[in-house]
């Protein structure tokens, strides 16, 4: 009979935010032949969606668009909606044992420590102990970076970096077709760990010389511990807030005055219509909305006739690769990005975890610890 380990699992909050949270013991899986068996030591607060109805209705009038009744809203879950939560599947920890047709290797052997990349297919919840089919899908992590930080890396940061990269290559095309004085405007929106980590991979992405004074970035975001200290850091960014007690016309219009007219690329991390809406209204003619998979799929037949009007466009940004999530640790081991600050929570505190993000109470990321390894 197989030992039993504890698993957490966390479903996309609904209206009551405790039911999204469970916690049981499942059997310690098997390893596969050719994969490994992972103990997990550190798991970003993520959750799995539920499933979701197909059937987005289209609505084209824009007085529809701004409905609050979106799919997952509710007043008192700005951070659920505009970042601090998401969907994913964040693992590091440490290779407990190896497949029986696998050959260990100097970075790949037990006790060695990895992330998980989360590949289609990966296990439900966060089990202290979880299979990979092929060693393809984990990613070595270097001794000077901690695992807390590491778990940060396969779901936001990854989804991050490749929503930059997608800006970066609109970027490129604009300063071809601009003039050369021409400064691309980019506005993301967002709060916790998905803007921060976008702010921060963005920097360091457009630091080179060919882009310097000829991109200008720009945060909208609800309040957040976390930008009020990456300001002090990050003095050529432009800081927004969206405070949802203003009218919208207001919102707008403060947002377009940090940005110094209308913006070119929207990073946006909000998952509600609202936002994104928003979001809309401070783009250019031919601009472009970049937001995740999950929320262009909800969100995108809403949108349809509007940005057909207006000239916009709202692109899907997948979750990113492997090869991507290697640059991600190594950038973040050799310090050239800064991680977001993070808190840590013992695995058992899931429940309150969630309901402070929903509330965007915790700055950052939240990380749930499993076991007490570095």
């Amino acid at each position: 009979m197989n030992k039993l380990c504890r698993q957490v699992s966390i479903e996309s909050p609904g209206p009551i935010i405790k039911d999204c949270v469970f916690s049981f013991e499942v059997p310690v899986p098997d390893v596969p032949a050719t994969g490994a068996r992972i103990r997990v030591v550190c798991a970003g607060a993520c959750y799995r969606m539920r499933n979701r109805s197909p059937s987005t209705s289209s609505i084209s009038s824009v007085s529809s668009v701004q409905s609050t009744e979106d799919y997952g809203y509710n007043p008192a879950h700005h951070g659920m909606r505009d970042g601090a939560l998401f969907p994913g599947y964040e693992v590091a920890g440490v290779i407990d044992e190896l497949g029986s047709d696998v050959t260990p290797s100097e970075y790949i052997a037990v006790g060695k420590r990895v992330v998980l990349y989360p590949y289609d297919g990966i296990p439900h919840g966060y089990a202290e102990f979880i299979v990979v089919p092929d060693l393809i899908y984990l990613v070595p992590v270097p001794d000077n970076l901690p695992l807390g930080v590491a778990a940060m890396l396969p779901s936001g940061a990854l989804l991050a970096k490749n929503a930059v990269i997608t800006a970066h290559a609109h970027v490129v095309e604009l300063l071809k077709e601009r003039s050369a004085d021409h400064i691309v405007r980019i506005l993301i929106v967002g709060t916790g760990g998905l803007a921060l980590w976008a702010l921060r991979i963005a920097e360091h992405n457009f630091k080179t010389p060919e882009y310097q004074n000829r991109v200008k970035i720009t945060v909208a975001t609800l309040k957040d511990e976390g930008f009020i200290h990456a300001a002090d850091e990050l003095k050529t960014v432009n800081l927004v807030q969206w405070n949802e007690d203003l009218y919208e016309k207001q919102l707008i219009e403060r947002t377009k005055d940090a940005c110094s007219g209308l913006v070119d690329i929207v990073i946006d991390f909000g998952t509600t219509s609202r936002s994104l809406h928003r979001s809309l209204q401070c783009l250019n003619s031919g601009g472009v909305v970049l937001v995740s998979e999950e929320v262009a799929e909800r969100l995108l037949p809403k949108f349809s006739r509007l940005i057909h009007e207006r000239n916009q466009k709202i692109e899907a940004v997948a979750p990113g690769s492997i090869d991507q999530l290697k640059q991600l640790v190594e950038c973040v081991a050799s310090g050239d990005i800064k991680p977001p600050p993070h808190t840590e929570f013992a695995a058992d505190e899931a429940p309150t975890v969630v309901q402070k993000l929903c509330h965007s109470e915790i700055p950052g990321r939240a990380i749930l610890r499993f076991h007490d390894i570095q």
